[in-house]
């Protein structure tokens, strides 16, 4: 990943390969703030030239230009901030994050870039780093060139951002030093989800996800207990048995264990670890199997939440459950119409085995539950309903706590990830009816984000609060990069389950 340095160096005597400055939309036209000393190199002229360059300081905007002979950088950079907040206020963290991460992937084949963005404080610091960190993220573990002992990419100006220097982070300040701490430790966790969403599901079945984290498991000194098939079927996880008995691949359920000596409080997190969805028997149609890699999204974003947990000390403990399984179709498939006796002990009638990360999930909330924990939240690329409803950059909140689910949406939106709450309604639960089992897998068409929402609740255990976030959209970006996000996998949920975590720990989520 880049590396990080805090700087109290005025911009105009360092020797970098450019230097980034922020452009806002003031209320007579583009402002350039913090960035004095740059402004001064240009004899005061740095908004004029912008203008004439078309900068407005919309957000996403990039405009470069040719540094003066008072700049040792040869090159300037102007990212859009957006519009100049009102007197007396300081940019919304997540106007910094996003012009952070637009300028680290502008500035791709860079060796070093000095980023004089207005810090006004640790949060600030804080943003800025998450941004270039997540925005200079870059999957080429498959390419020709992409061996670390190889410096092809650098040489040919496709290797991310090496060093960027925050300009105005003082690294003699404990709060500054906090702030970058925790950003470097959530941005390489997140990435490390992002790596593991981009790998071809060749590579990255049910047991090698598993290994993966047990082996992250003992550098960060966590408890990890795999059950493998065997233990499945002696456990009687007949939903994640059913999603996997197509593949041969045999699925897994992890449990992974951060604990501290100081917690008070237990959070628990499931996620949907669907390490390639065919739709099973009900097979997908064709355009829709191509990124079906994304669908561990869930479970990607869980395992980087507990890592960041740990990496981080916090006084909570934190337990992760990864359902991971392979969905495919074959003479060992489940075919729609049988009937799987669950880990609770509920039977379930299979209608639809696209409609299986809801399976995997189930037997794994009610693997959490047996823990008691104080909040169990679940994290699934669960349905396309989701997306149909919010689109693909904003995730859906369901709870069965009004005030849990206000809870989740507000750290969503304090670390910047668009979410919205979403209802559970009580007339949707009578579609999932069944004449042969308990329930079915399936119910009414119209509101199917709801009504897998709904079918989740029936397998947390009762009295413990629960919230399901359903990242279908965010979870992969189809489309082309933007502000710090990557083609490909996004990471979405990460930094709103460590934000849960961290407030979890200090007694301010009830």
């Amino acid at each position: 990943m880049t590396a990080l340095t805090l700087s109290t160096s005025a911009a105009p005597g360092l020797r970098a390969d450019a230097i980034v400055i922020g452009v806002a939309k003031g209320a007579k036209g583009p402002v350039v703030p913090g960035a004095e000393s740059v402004d001064k190199a240009y004899d005061g002229k740095l908004v004029g030239l912008l203008e004439t360059l078309g900068a407005s300081g919309a957000e996403g905007e990039v405009t470069k230009l040719p540094a003066p002979s008072g700049l040792k950088a040869p090159l300037v950079v102007a990212v859009g901030l957006g519009a100049e907040p009102e007197k007396d206020s300081s940019f919304a963290a997540e106007a910094l994050r996003k012009a952070a991460g637009v300028a680290a992937r502008a500035l791709v084949g860079s060796k070093k870039a000095a980023f004089v963005l207005p810090l006004g404080d640790a949060a600030d610091v804080g943003a800025v780093a998450e941004g270039v960190l997540l925005g200079a993220y870059s999957f080429d573990a498959y390419k020709e060139n992409a061996s670390s002992k190889n410096d092809a990419r650098a040489k040919n100006g496709k290797a991310p951002l090496a060093e960027a220097a925050l300009l105005g982070g003082k690294p003699r300040d404990a709060a500054h030093k906090a702030a970058l701490a925790r950003a470097v430790a959530v941005a390489e966790e997140l990435n490390r989800a992002r790596d593991l969403i981009n790998m071809p599901p060749n590579d990255l079945n049910p047991e090698a996800f598993a290994a993966i984290v047990q082996t992250a498991g003992k550098e960060h000194g966590l408890k990890v207990q795999v059950l493998d098939v065997k233990a499945l079927e002696k456990g009687g996880y007949g939903g994640i048995l059913g999603v996997g008995a197509g593949s041969t691949s045999g699925p897994r359920l992890v449990k992974l264990s951060y604990t501290s000596s100081k917690a008070k409080k237990h959070l628990a997190l499931v996620g949907k670890g669907i390490t390639y969805d065919s739709g099973g028997i009900s097979l997908k149609p064709a355009g829709h199997n191509e990124t079906m890699k994304c669908d561990m999204s869930g479970a990607a974003a869980v395992f980087a939440a507990v890592v960041s947990a740990a990496r981080l000390g916090l006084d909570v403990n934190v337990t992760g459950w990864l359902a991971l399984a392979e969905n495919m179709p074959s003479g060992s498939a489940t075919r729609p119409g049988d009937v799987l006796r669950m880990y609770s002990g509920k039977t379930v009638e299979v209608l639809n085995t696209d409609a299986e990360g809801r399976l995997v999930l189930a037997d794994a909330l009610w693997a959490a539950s047996a823990e008691r924990p104080d909040a169990i939240v679940d994290v699934a690329t669960l349905t396309g309903a989701m997306m149909l409803a919010l689109g693909n950059r904003t995730f859906g909140i369901m709870s069965n706590d009004d005030a849990f689910r206000t809870a989740v949406y507000e750290a969503a939106e304090e670390v910047g990830e668009p979410a919205w709450p979403m209802p559970l309604p009580e007339h949707l639960r009578k579609g999932m009816d069944s004449p042969t089992a308990d329930i079915a897998n399936m119910g009414e068409r119209m509101g199917g984000g709801l009504v897998a929402g709904l079918f989740l609740r029936e397998f947390v255990g009762e009295g413990i609060t629960w919230a399901h976030l359903d990242i279908a959209g965010p979870a992969f970006n189809d489309g082309g990069p933007f502000g710090y996000t990557p083609k490909g996998g996004t990471g979405s949920a990460v930094r709103t389950l460590v934000r849960l975590a961290e407030l979890t720990a200090s007694g301010d989520l009830g």
